[in-house]
């Protein structure tokens, strides 16, 4: 049998973290776009399909990866990889988008309210974390009440005058074609959570680093791709709305449906994932939110300068976990 070095060992690791990531990535962007166009081409509303697939699609990397590395006992790659999205999604993906362009929006009551649930979500698995974790019962809870809020999104939509977007000409043949991509997707995204998942517990394994910072840093980054992808073409456009509520809206699904359905498959129980989650990194998630929904209520805009000092802060916030667990 051949022996293999630490350095080989780190290497190979990272190897298949950087292919996982890849394989999410091309993953999520096909079945992303055939399922939007399975569903355009047989009727299906264009709020239904922004609301539900591409809403669901963005954040399904995060989905399998989180369910993947529960079962396989690594509650805090699961939790680690939440948090981290959300705290990415914000100060890197947002702050980014923001320096290429300032980003603004209209400050009325949808956007105030869709804050206040994103905040209220984080307080709640905050205290989830610090009283005896996520269980079951938990789980079922936050998908009851992921439920209640994507129906109330829809019969708002309804109520208001709904216009068809513009769709770009199709990278699709047929539905066949389309169905091919959307499978091709799927196997993509869950191969590329396996390599992501076990080439994460094998870095922080050999580096003896908590699987916690790694997820929080790495995995989260990896599996908020699809985000910033869609939050950087957005940008470009001018299209701040969009870029804005993207984040919003992925932050209440990863802890809602991704904690939700994890938690009902597996419990996330104390004990299982590191202190520091739930003493440090969800209280600076929360933190997070609160600076982004104030400058978004109080100023109705995201500028340049902050989202210089979002990125800067990202970077000084990944300096300081590998510092403190190295």
């Amino acid at each position: 049998m051949v022996e293999i070095t630490t350095y080989e060992a780190v290497l190979l690791s990272f190897g298949a973290l950087i292919f996982g990531i890849f394989l999410l990535v091309r993953g999520g962007g096909w079945t992303i776009d055939s399922a939007v166009y399975i569903a355009t081409h047989h009727g299906i509303s264009p709020m239904v399909v922004g609301l539900v697939i591409v809403g669901f699609g963005t954040s399904f990397p995060e989905l399998v990866v989180s369910i993947l590395a529960n079962f396989q006992g690594s509650a805090g790659i699961a939790l680690g990889n939440v948090i981290g999205s959300n705290i990415a999604n914000i100060l890197l993906i947002l702050g980014a988008s923001s320096i290429m362009t300032s980003l603004s929006t209209q400050r009325t009551v949808s956007l105030a309210r869709d804050l206040v649930v994103m905040i209220l979500v984080t307080v709640w698995l905050a205290w989830m974390l610090n009283n005896g974790g996520v269980g079951r019962w938990s789980g079922v809870l936050m998908l009851g009440v992921l439920v209640v809020y994507l129906v109330f999104q829809y019969l708002l939509a309804q109520s208001q005058e709904e216009h068809t977007p513009h769709l770009e000409d199709s990278k699709f043949d047929s539905d066949a074609v389309a169905l091919v991509f959307l499978l091709a997707g799927l196997f993509s995204i869950a191969a590329g959570a396996e390599f992501l998942v076990k080439g994460a517990k094998t870095f922080a394994s050999i580096l003896s680093i908590p699987e916690s910072v790694i997820a929080l840093s790495i995995v989260a980054v990896g599996t908020s791709l699809p985000e910033l992808t869609t939050s950087v073409i957005a940008s470009k456009r001018g299209q701040g709305d969009i870029v804005i509520g993207n984040v919003i809206g992925s932050n209440i699904f990863n802890v809602l449906m991704i904690l939700g359905i994890t938690a009902v498959m597996s419990p996330i129980q104390p004990g299982t994932f590191s202190p520091q989650l739930a003493s440090l990194d969800i209280w600076l998630a929360l933190l997070v939110a609160l600076i982004f929904s104030g400058l978004l209520l109080m100023r109705g805009k995201i500028n340049r300068i902050h989202g210089f000092l979002f990125c800067l802060s990202y970077f000084a916030y990944n300096i300081y976990l590998y510092a403190s667990n190295l």
